[in-house]
């Protein structure tokens, strides 16, 4: 087990009393703690899971985790707390030196761009890590849905399947005006080699599914993180012209059967002021599990 700290954020700059100091530190995680992080995170599935489907898919040192692991524990060694840290940040932890230390973290890596969680917690997490920072570009409230077997709907879908490399272009292209709507960011603009690599990863690894009518791309969603006690979806489209003729519901219900054969739960977050998509997500047997909150940053 590592103990060392972060050379730049000493115990004394992350804790905000002495007791608080000498009772626990921040560190890098690394190669080797996978186990224990997962076990950790295992505690609470559905609100871990993207984290946990990361360090599944790549381990805890990976340049595809796009960030770096970080770990808060007691002097027992006792694991009180897991962030990851970078382009996508997320904390997961009941302490509220360690949520301040995180966040302080964060505050130091140039390359944050998004936060998310639960949404009291991450207010608290803007409290710190906006003391010595602008407002953010974008706050959007969401709310986390999950799904379990049973799924009532039973109408298959024909033609259903999951992505090959044809389908990659479409694909990206669709996801990058989803991924637009929500964050005003057009990842394929931005930065369009590391993101049609993200694609076609992801496409390689079995985890998109769509449904085509020649060039048309009428469904798809990703699958972005699997784990055996949760996945979690998202970029979850359906052609506007198609909309309002059951290929989201009948889709998703097809695609979750499928993977409610590996996994206990189906997981996703929308924005609480997309109506329809929450009544598409509760006709297909979704249940709400929670408030959460995204925050979006401009540097």
């Amino acid at each position: 087990m590592s103990r060392s700290t972060i050379p730049a954020f000493s115990e004394a700059a992350v804790a905000p009393s002495e007791t608080q100091v000498t009772a626990s530190w921040l560190h890098r995680l690394t190669r080797g703690q996978e186990d224990e992080v997962l076990q950790f995170l295992a505690r609470r599935p559905l609100h871990t899971v993207i984290m946990s489907g990361l360090i599944r898919d790549n381990g805890l040192e990976s340049p595809l985790n796009r960030g770096s692991f970080y770990g808060w524990r007691n002097l027992k060694g006792d694991l009180l707390g897991v962030a990851l840290i970078g382009h996508l940040t997320l904390v997961e932890t009941r302490s509220d030196v360690a949520l301040a230390a995180f966040a302080r973290l964060a505050h130091a890596e140039p390359l944050t761009h998004t936060i998310i969680g639960e949404q009291r917690r991450v207010e608290r997490f803007r409290a710190h890590y906006f003391s010595r920072k602008s407002v953010p570009h974008l706050l959007c409230r969401e709310l986390l849905f999950e799904q379990r077997y049973p799924v009532e709907i039973r109408e298959s879908v024909s033609g259903l399947r999951l992505a090959t490399p044809e389908d990659l272009r479409v694909v990206a292209e669709a996801h990058a005006r989803v991924a637009e709507q929500e964050s005003g960011v057009n990842p394929m603009k931005a930065d369009p080699r590391g993101y049609l690599q993200r694609c076609a990863r992801r496409s390689a690894l079995g985890r998109v599914w769509v449904l085509r009518n020649d060039a048309r791309l009428i469904f798809k969603a990703d699958v972005v993180a699997d784990t055996p006690e949760a996945v979690y979806l998202e970029g979850v489209y359906v052609h506007q012209e198609e909309r309002g003729r059951g290929y989201g519901l009948r889709c998703l219900a097809q695609m979750n059967r499928h993977l409610l054969q590996r996994t206990n739960s189906v997981c996703l977050l929308v924005n609480e002021r997309n109506q329809a998509a929450q009544s598409l997500y509760r006709r297909a047997g979704f249940r709400l599990r929670g408030s959460w909150e995204t925050v979006f940053l401009k540097h």
